[in-house]
């Protein structure tokens, strides 16, 4: 008999498999439009709330990771933040995805992906509206069955999936929770941070490998700690620097 970590395990190896059979066309979509923004000189960023913001953590300044995926981090929408409970009424504040939106610096021709399982509050929907307005086209991660699940929070009652230019549906379940316990039926174990990665890296694999096969130095930085990866990742900002909006020092 399969104990719970067993079985969690085997969830995501499942539902990693429907990304790959399901979800392929439209991670394959979002490279291609990395790659169009990169070639005209837009800039790509990621954004998320609170522990949908780990998303962006992952994409940032990775090894492995593209370096011209620039992270927006909004002041009390991190999960450093505290008390913690204010991400949650953050998040659902009116007026702030507008904010983000200006303070970030976006432009026409830029790319935003927004992360939220979901799809439901005011900031994410605020904040791909704001980002539209703006001539930047975005693209969600999101769950569909969880979102279409759920009423929106936003007075348009639009969710992330129905704002967005492209949507990557992360597959998670309502409540994102993959096991249910037997007795209490309480749900436990996420996947929505293990199954954005895997989209948001196999985004990463895809676009690195058109550099690639251009010829062209991939925006990929190495790990520093291997020798001489700071040194290759310093050439990698300077090559791209003008589509980074991070310093390096």
């Amino acid at each position: 008999m399969k104990n719970e970590s067993e079985e969690y395990l085997d969830r995501v190896q499942e539902l990693i498999g429907r990304l790959r059979r399901e979800a392929l066309p439209d991670i394959d979509e979002a490279a291609n439009r990395v790659c169009t923004t990169l070639r005209c000189g837009g800039r790509v960023y990621f954004f998320g709330c609170t522990h949908a913001g780990i998303l962006t953590q992952e994409a940032y300044y990775r090894t492995g990771g593209l370096a011209v995926f620039n992270p927006i981090f909004a002041p009390g929408l991190t999960v450093d933040s505290t008390p913690i409970t204010i991400t949650s009424e953050l998040e659902r504040t009116g007026g702030y995805g507008p904010i983000i939106a200006r303070q970030a610096g976006l432009r026409e021709g830029d790319l935003l992906f927004i992360h939220s399982v979901s799809g439901r509050n005011h900031v994410p929907v605020e904040l791909a509206l704001a980002a539209r307005e703006l001539g930047v086209s975005v693209i969600g991660i999101t769950s569909l069955q969880y979102s279409k699940e759920s009423a929106s929070r936003h007075p348009s009652g639009k969710r992330l999936f129905e704002v967005c230019d492209l949507v990557i549906d992360d597959l998670c379940p309502f409540g994102d929770a993959l096991l249910s316990l037997p007795h209490s039926g309480v749900g436990v174990a996420p996947g929505s941070t293990v199954l954005g990665a895997a989209i948001v890296n196999a985004i990463a694999a895809r676009v690195a490998a058109a550099y690639d096969k251009e010829g062209l130095l991939p925006p990929v930085y190495s790990s520093a700690n291997v020798d001489r990866g700071g040194e290759y990742n310093r050439k990698v900002y300077e090559t791209y620097r003008d589509q980074i909006c991070y310093e390096m020092v």
